[in-house]
């Protein structure tokens, strides 16, 4: 299976507290098996574990993720630049976080004013 393209939008993260594996790997346009693999190579990224071990994503994960899927695919960086990156930049980080937060409002009002416009 090649690398997902990088270029592809994303869907919108919808307004949940938690989200599956199966969800983040939809959401993030990355299988679960690599997510998995992520939370090993990535100290950044700690989703719940509840029973049977069943993990739960929240909200600033799938930005996490999201990030990390930008930084390997579409920046190039490698498994250890990409954790560099993360590590030393924490405000970078954060204003990314930010402002794909604010891409997501915008986008989910937009999508509500359609709403009403019919």
């Amino acid at each position: 299976m090649p690398d997902p393209d990088p270029s592809e939008a994303l869907p919108p993260i919808p307004g949940k507290r938690y989200f599956t594996i199966g969800e983040v790997s939809s959401l993030c346009g990355v299988k679960t098996h690599v997510l998995r693999y992520w939370e090993q190579e990535f100290p950044q990224l700690k989703p719940v574990k509840r029973r049977g071990n069943r993990r739960y994503y929240q909200h600033q994960d799938v930005l996490m993720i999201r990030q990390i899927r930008s930084l390997l695919y579409a920046q190039g960086f490698t498994l250890s630049g990409a954790r560099q990156r993360l590590s030393g930049d924490d405000q970078k980080e954060e204003n990314t976080q930010y402002k794909q937060l604010i891409r997501q409002m915008i986008s989910e009002l937009e999508e509500t004013l359609e709403i009403f416009k019919t």
